[in-house]
């Protein structure tokens, strides 16, 4: 039986690592859910994986807790995490988002997940009646967060209630990949990306979208708001571009001829209004300058299959996390002559999601990733 499972992993003991004094969090499927931690070195600090796992002795027994040197486990059966995210209110609190037999048939769970230094416990579950493939925390509300679905809806979930969904808005007509909610204060806005090749844009408080963008030629994979400018968010797409947009204006504001490949993930810098990264099935990471689109301003090159998810970090400019189908998260600065810094080898399978943690600024790094393992 496949499961869920949640690992920490220390790498206290790598002295001359470019992460230092770390623990690291994934979730597989059996969904990894791992969190590192680093007290020096240069990263910014926590990071969170999630992936679906490869079947294993562990999956049969139901939920259930194991130590394996110095990883820390939890495994829900039955499970293949696809994206995890850390809470923005709450240190050690994070959500992934799963679904049965790697999203091609069955329901979805998202699990909420609190970290503590005696491990990771299950603080609540919901299902869902399709795979869930993305989550993401309300900016607003401690409590809320949105999922979305191979049925092609949005759920919003409160974590204080034992039951949900609070509400479900159901507009797209095939698999929804990508959820964001804006970080501008004052905008309850969420944006989803779907396979039916359009954008919409919702306020949980409304019951309907309040606006569809389109012109992506095939699925779209990726949305992200931007960090800087209120009302604009980006997208990435099978159909090889990055696309800027504005919720002023149904039409696309940038179009970036970013790969020869699919596109499955964008994020944005930080620190940096003009600055997005971009990751594909070429295998390649690409910096780009909004000011001026015809060439990258960086290429990352060591992943050995598609790039299934790329963060910036939010406490050091030039640096950024990725995770792959080739088993792997690595940690890049793109400002070094060598941008490489790290690659973390401990899933079995793809590791699909990623995220960055917000609360500890003294610590090095955190990232969440999803993974078949």
């Amino acid at each position: 039986m496949d499961s869920v499972g949640v690992k920490a992993l220390s790498f206290a003991d790598q002295s001359k690592s470019s992460i230092q004094g770390s623990g690291f969090l994934t979730s597989a499927s059996s969904s990894w859910v791992s969190i590192l931690t680093s007290r020096d070195g240069p990263l910014p600090s926590r990071t969170a994986v999630a992936a679906p796992g490869r079947r294993g002795p562990e999956a049969a027994g139901g939920m259930s807790g194991a130590r394996c040197g110095a990883a820390r486990t939890l495994r829900v059966p039955g499970r293949h995490g696809y994206a995890a995210e850390f809470s923005p209110y709450l240190p050690g609190r994070l959500a992934c988002a799963t679904a049965q037999h790697y999203g091609i048939a069955g329901c979805g769970t998202l699990l909420i997940l609190d970290q503590n230094e005696s491990g990771l416990r299950l603080f609540r579950s919901f299902d869902w009646n399709d795979g869930l493939f993305d989550v993401t925390w309300s900016e607003n509300n401690e409590h809320v967060l949105v999922t979305c679905s191979g049925d092609g809806s949005l759920q919003l979930w409160d974590t204080a209630k034992a039951v949900g969904p609070l509400q479900v808005y159901k507009e797209h007509t095939q698999e929804v990949y990508s959820v964001d909610w804006s970080q501008t204060r004052g905008e309850q806005l969420v944006v989803s990306g779907s396979w039916d090749q359009t954008v919409k844009l919702w306020d949980p408080t409304v019951g309907k979208s309040l606006c569809t963008f389109r012109g992506h030629e095939s699925v779209i994979y990726s949305t992200i708001w931007s960090p800087h400018i209120p009302g604009c968010f980006a997208s990435a797409s099978g159909d090889q571009t990055l696309r800027i947009w504005d919720v002023k204006s149904t039409g696309v504001r940038i179009v970036v001829p970013a790969h020869h490949a699919e596109i499955l993930s964008c994020d944005w810098c930080k620190y940096n209004e003009n600055l997005l990264v971009t990751g594909a099935v070429d295998c390649s990471l690409r910096g780009w300058d909004l000011r001026n689109v015809r060439q990258p301003v960086f290429e990352l090159l060591g992943h050995t299959y598609a790039v299934r998810r790329v963060k910036f970090s939010p406490f050091h400019a030039s640096i950024l996390a990725s995770c792959s189908y080739d088993f792997t998260v690595r940690f890049w600065n793109f400002s070094k002559p060598d941008p490489l810094l790290e690659t973390v080898e401990h899933h079995t399978e793809f590791t699909c999601g990623l995220d960055l943690s917000l609360q500890s600024p003294t610590q090095v790094m955190g990232v969440i990733s999803s993974c078949f393992s």
